[in-house]
């Protein structure tokens, strides 16, 4: 890993502005201590651009360290070994800690201060990125440039292939509905990105 992409993983592991200056001010601090994961590489030709890690993965520090990853990977057609090798793929989450529930018991979005510190500078040590699969509104959003509904965004993949941007769905269970109606999923964009994947990575 060359030099200049190693100390900027230790700068965002170190990173608590969520917790120390939150936007918002005080009142909108982090409630726990932060743990920013994130997998920043040299090598790797795809990156995954996901929302923000889940309390599993706050836990572990290992992104998509769960049920949601497990599916994930199964779309990739990858396993576990070659999903976290570093050489193969590169995963920058929107918000690098886990933001906390809302009251309803879901995820809150990713925290504001984190794409804004580091995301364009995370991109810039990262040239050799061919594809960038955003995972998620929130990702989406940020890596084409504008908010539009998942489903439209992810029926349009062909068009934003050209711009080396692979729009999923979040990969949770909370998804399997969608997946179920939008069958077009697993029978169009899957074997595509699948054919992507083992060719650039196998």
């Amino acid at each position: 890993m060359r030099p200049e992409i190693a100390a900027l993983a230790a700068e965002i592991a170190e990173c608590r502005v969520c917790r120390d200056a939150p936007a918002g001010g005080p009142e909108r601090r982090l409630p726990h201590e932060p743990r920013p994961v994130a997998i920043l590489s040299d090598r790797a030709r795809i990156l995954i651009a996901g929302q923000a890690p889940g309390l599993r993965v706050h836990e572990s520090g290992l992104p998509f360290d769960d049920a949601s990853g497990d599916r994930l990977r199964d779309w990739l057609g990858v396993d576990r070994n070659q999903f976290y090798d570093p050489d193969k793929f590169a995963i920058l989450p929107m918000g690098f800690c886990f933001p906390g529930y809302d009251r309803h018991g879901s995820d809150l979005p990713p925290r504001p201060e984190c794409a804004p510190a580091w995301r364009a500078r995370a991109l810039r040590l990262m040239p050799q990125v061919e594809l960038v699969l955003t995972i998620g509104g929130y990702a989406q959003a940020w890596h084409l440039g504008r908010r539009a509904p998942m489903t439209e965004t992810v029926r349009d993949w062909r068009l934003h292939l050209q711009s080396a941007v692979l729009p999923l769905p979040h990969p949770s269970w909370r998804n399997t509905g969608w997946l179920k109606r939008n069958t077009w999923f697993a029978t169009d964009l899957l074997p595509e990105l699948r054919a992507i994947v083992s060719r650039w990575i196998i």
